[in-house]
């Protein structure tokens, strides 16, 4: 099994933090794992994305130029990245920021008002964490518990303050398709 992820947002947006926690968890699981970021030079609101491979073997590259999954939270990265994709792929898109659609008609887009959630829990801050929720909770390419028993590591020392708003948030987005009954 090798799948392969490509998230993609503004800088500032917590697109990297969430490719971490994804590719954390999955070490954590005994996956191979692979994280490339990319960012532009500006700290905030340039075009920010990772790419994560997990595989129950090796991984040659860790470049992921088709992707099974997009995980989109701007409408640059759906415009972008929307040709990339395999055919068959998933793409998860923040329905409060991204006003595009993919004009493909091979792919399942999953929209997810992210923001909407956020805003109505801990906060807005936390949109990325709510996306990486509906985001593991329909792929369940990893188990949010390792996401949530590993958050304060993931986090770092000094972070911890963040640690329950994290796991709130990604509870929220796990949520999410649980109550839409997809």
């Amino acid at each position: 099994m090798l799948q392969k992820i490509m998230m993609s947002g503004i800088g500032g947006q917590g697109i990297l933090f969430s490719g971490i926690c994804i590719a954390w968890a999955a070490m954590e699981e005994g996956h191979y794992v692979t994280y490339l970021p990319s960012y532009g030079a500006e700290m905030r609101g340039g075009i920010t994305s990772c790419t994560v491979a997990i595989s129950d073997e090796e991984i040659a590259s860790p470049v992921a130029s088709s992707p099974d999954y997009l995980v989109i939270m701007d409408n640059q990265s759906l415009l972008r990245l929307q040709n990339q994709t395999v055919s068959g792929g998933e793409v998860f898109i923040n329905s409060n920021m991204v006003t595009d659609r993919p004009v493909r008609g091979d792919i399942e887009v999953l929209e997810i008002p992210v923001n909407d959630i956020a805003q109505a829990g801990v906060g807005i801050r936390y949109a990325n964490m709510v996306m990486l929720g509906a985001f593991v909770g329909r792929t369940r390419l990893v188990k949010p518990a390792t996401i949530m028993d590993h958050m304060a590591a993931i986090l770092g020392k000094g972070k911890d303050r963040f640690r329950s708003a994290n796991i709130e948030a990604l509870k929220a987005g796990i949520d999410y398709f649980s109550q839409k009954g997809r």
